[in-house]
């Protein structure tokens, strides 16, 4: 079975304004609302691609209630747990003006709740994978990954985790079977600018040896490279294709990755259903259908 975390989930209202006034009345020329968070996101991708996912996570108040409303509506099992005070998020992205985002807060996550989602996570086993994505909540410990990591260390669970910095370093040393940083977090990392795909490679692969078994590293628009777990090294430029929506697409290729992964235990393939996926959300209004995958991956393998 696959798990996807999104500790701090949210509505994303998504709108578009034409000529934005800093200091005025603005009005939506186009709107959407969507339950989003990295894990989310995962989740509907793999629906969409028809792999069946389980989102864990929590959620409060009646924002909470539309989020697993709408989830459900989509055909996205969870398993949220409620808390009991605040909201679940609002986020206000503006599409007009690229990356442009307001994000709320989110509730206060109590301890006891933590624990109920470490019971749930502590029923995985062999066979399972689970996604860890995004940033852990300021009311929760920031070692969350590093102890689910650790509860699970042996047990046969592929763990991906698409996160920054310091807590993508702090769970190296469990081997996480995926990491996805793009080349700008790299960079940070180590210290350095990389801006083409040979020069990540070195990087990613001293990522490797510090415990990560296969290692993605997102370009948007210079590509993808992929060092797979046995050394091997696949590069790709990006895809074709306008870009619409950034949104999501990095969640898109990990997401289409495991899939491909799942399906074949070919790394190379995944690599490419990986891109596909991740190319096909920034070139739609929405997440990628599987339609608007296979049409991306032809083009890569064409």
């Amino acid at each position: 079975m696959i798990y996807t975390v999104t500790f701090n989930p949210s509505l994303d209202y998504i709108v578009s304004v034409e000529d934005f006034r800093l200091g005025l009345t603005n009005r939506t020329s186009s709107e959407m609302l969507l339950p989003g968070g990295k894990g989310i996101n995962v989740s509907t991708v793999l629906m969409n691609l028809g792999i069946e996912s389980t989102a864990l996570g929590f959620t409060a108040g009646f924002t909470g209630d539309e989020i697993t409303r709408r989830l459900e509506d989509m055909g996205v099992k969870n398993g949220f747990i409620q808390v009991g005070e605040g909201l679940s998020r609002i986020n206000l992205k503006l599409k007009s003006i690229d990356g442009t985002e307001i994000n709320g807060q989110g509730p206060r996550i109590g301890t006891d709740k933590v624990d109920m989602l470490m019971k749930q996570l502590g029923k995985l086993g062999e066979g399972d994978v689970l996604f860890l994505s995004g940033s852990i909540p300021s009311s929760m410990p920031d070692d969350a990954y590093q102890k689910i990591m650790a509860m699970l260390d042996g047990r046969g669970v592929r763990i991906v985790v698409d996160a920054t910095r310091d807590l993508l370093m702090k769970v190296l040393p469990y081997h996480p079977f995926l990491i996805k940083p793009n080349n700008h977090e790299l960079g940070e990392i180590f210290g350095v600018k990389l801006d083409t795909r040979q020069s990540v490679i070195p990087y990613g692969k001293k990522l490797q040896e510090m415990g990560a078994v296969n290692v993605l590293i997102s370009m948007a628009g210079e590509g993808a490279v992929l060092i797979d777990e046995n050394g091997r090294v696949y590069e790709e430029p990006a895809p074709k294709g306008k870009l619409i929506n950034g949104v999501g697409a990095g969640d898109s290729m990990v997401a289409g990755f495991m899939a491909g992964y799942m399906e074949k235990q070919d790394y190379q393939y995944a690599f490419h259903m990986g891109i596909a996926a991740g190319s096909a959300s920034a070139f739609s209004e929405n997440l990628a259908t599987r339609e608007e995958i296979e049409a991306v991956y032809q083009q890569i393998i064409g």
